[in-house]
């Protein structure tokens, strides 16, 4: 096993560790030398990477998807975790666990997989229970929709992370069908776990997240679309519009136009499945971003997906005493027999400290004893108020 992992690096400490080259950059400083910008990742996390020495000597000598051992220095820079490399060398294959560089879901993959079987069994509408069957009963898609992620950076990004999030779906699906008692459940069911089918081969994923040659071409909605057209060839008795449905809810996923959709919702159902997919996506990448980020304080850096900083909670309310409890009511015969108790104390006991002796008062000339029991105090005025009285003096 591979130590450190980047999640556990503390700053302004001087590592030796071993990480994935997501990208590489050379660079030239203003002098003419080169620089190197790299970003480095293992299953726990990425960061941002600078070497600025010995560069030309090594440069050369790895690629992007390599795996390299590096020394050097994490700081934290304009809100930001960069690690400066000292020293750094490529690593062979043969030197490496894979299961430590590639981040995953914490959940098993046929364990998963056996609850999205049940979640399509559980299906009523026999022709989409077919349409679905058809789909997962394909040795290669089912391989692949185990492994992939969601998406390359921005949510579920981690192998396993597609059905994950698909699970989580489904499981918002139920909830909020039976809240919306026109939302037909197994048409939205049927969206949720065939809404993102093309991003097994939109995405590539053998080493870092990136696309393929397919998927910056097309996009996983109109890959999904090609798979599912010969899953219905293979289903003649499938109903015409009900398919024009189902393909309806993947093209309209996003929501918006200016989101990748070619359409957007135009049916209780696809407009359930657009704001529950986006819904799983933002929860899940705020808690990426909360556990991940390393500054100190109450809020984490500029998180990018989300456009905002994010508010760590804990950090904020400080620790549980800050939390008021509940108070416990008494019994009223509890009370009434305190607070005898307490009088009848206070009557036994005679004070032991002299009563308090009041101050004297300031001697008084006898017109201001005279003025003072016989005349009431004057009102206290108001500047406002000694101004109007002076105007209107003359009138009295």
């Amino acid at each position: 096993m591979k130590s450190p992992y980047l999640g556990s690096l503390v700053p302004n400490e001087v590592v030796t560790a071993q990480f994935l080259v997501l990208s590489k950059e050379i660079r030239q400083k203003r002098t003419g030398e080169p620089y190197l910008t790299l970003h480095l990742a293992d299953r726990t996390g990425e960061m941002e990477a600078k070497m600025w020495d010995n560069v030309a000597e090594i440069m050369h000598g790895f690629e992007r998807d390599d795996f390299v051992k590096v020394k050097g220095l994490l700081q934290l820079y304009q809100n930001r975790s960069q690690f400066t490399v000292h020293r750094l060398r490529r690593l062979e294959d043969h030197e490496v666990d894979f299961a430590d560089y590639f981040p995953c879901s914490e959940r098993d993959p046929d364990e998963m997989f056996a609850e999205l079987q049940s979640t399509i069994a559980s299906v009523q509408n026999i022709h989409l229970r077919q349409l679905l069957e058809s789909v997962f009963s394909d040795t290669r898609l089912a391989s692949l929709y185990k492994l992939a992620p969601a998406a390359k950076n921005i949510h579920h990004a981690c192998r396993g992370g597609l059905i994950e999030h698909v699970l989580s779906l489904c499981k918002l699906c139920r909830l909020t069908a039976s809240h919306y008692k026109n939302v037909d459940v197994d048409l939205l069911l049927t969206g949720a776990m065939l809404h993102d089918l093309g991003k097994i081969d939109e995405l590539a994923y053998s080493r870092s997240f990136g696309y393929s040659a397919e998927g910056q071409l097309l996009g996983h909605i109109v890959i999904g679309l090609r798979m599912l057209a010969g899953k219905f060839d293979q289903l003649p008795d499938f109903p015409p519009k009900l398919r024009t449905l189902v393909e309806h809810m993947i093209v309209s996923h996003h929501g918006e136009l200016e989101f990748g959709s070619p359409k957007v919702p135009a049916f209780p159902e696809a407009l359930l499945l657009h704001h529950l997919d986006n819904l799983d996506s933002k929860m899940e990448a705020m808690r990426i971003a909360v556990s991940r980020d390393r500054l100190e304080g109450e809020f984490t850096g500029w998180i990018a997906a989300l456009e905002r900083v994010v508010l760590r909670k804990d950090r904020f309310l400080g620790d549980s005493d800050a939390t008021p409890k509940p108070e416990i009511a008494e019994p009223e015969s509890v009370l009434k027999k305190e607070a005898v108790e307490d009088r009848g104390s206070k009557e036994s006991k005679p004070s032991s400290a002299p009563p308090p002796t009041p101050a004297p008062a300031l001697p008084q000339s006898s017109s201001e004893q005279r003025v003072s029991r016989d005349e009431p105090k004057p009102p206290v005025t108001t500047l406002f108020g000694e101004k109007l009285q002076a105007v209107l003096q003359p009138r009295k």
